[in-house]
């Protein structure tokens, strides 16, 4: 493979991260290339030395959300950090999906479902008093209050679970890369 074709390839699988972060780890491999060069090697070599291109710029992508969730942690953060750790590899998706889909969408409907009881507290707390409700005005108050502690706590517990399930998620496909990135780097021939 040459020169050209690598930092092609590796520059399509880069697509989507932040521009500055692209053009950063585009002249690191670059400067492999040129060190390689000054160093005697070809392109050829070089090329197969770094490995391949696709691969590189899975686990590339992977590190860059992991490390924007480590950073920022928002819904966007860490919706790029799970999709860009799942797109490591196929075997992953196939074992992790069926489990953890169906974890964030509880989580997600538990955090939906606190927010709107605490607009339902909101709702008896300003209507209540004056739609004459069982308990008077002071049952009124405290079943608005009630409600909307309830879900405070509902949302603040389900938002905590839901970084630790990510966070759990991030740490799982480190491990899983630490693991397999042996077996994934080309071994060198033993010539007899």
């Amino acid at each position: 493979m040459t020169r050209a074709e690598f930092m092609g390839r590796l520059k399509q699988g880069l697509v989507g991260l932040p521009m500055a972060t692209a053009a950063e780890i585009a002249a690191d491999y670059e400067a492999h290339f040129e060190d390689g060069a000054a160093a005697g090697r070809s392109e050829a070599e070089i090329a197969a030395a770094l490995g391949d291109p696709g691969r590189l710029a899975r686990e590339l992508r992977a590190e860059a959300g992991a490390r924007r969730w480590g950073q920022e942690q928002t819904a966007s953060s860490a919706a790029g950090a799970i999709f860009a750790i799942l797109g490591l590899g196929a075997i992953d998706i196939l074992i992790l999906l069926p489990i953890v889909l169906p974890v964030f969408g509880t989580m997600l409907a538990m955090l939906l479902t606190g927010v709107g009881v605490f607009i339902a507290g909101g709702f008896v707390l300003a209507v209540g008093p004056f739609v004459g409700a069982p308990g008077g005005v002071l049952g009124a108050v405290l079943l608005g209050v009630g409600l909307m502690g309830l879900g405070l706590f509902m949302g603040g517990l389900f938002a905590l679970l839901t970084k630790w399930l990510i966070d759990a998620t991030i740490w799982y496909a480190r491990l899983h890369y630490r693991v397999l990135k042996p077996a994934l780097e080309p071994q060198p021939v033993v010539q007899a």
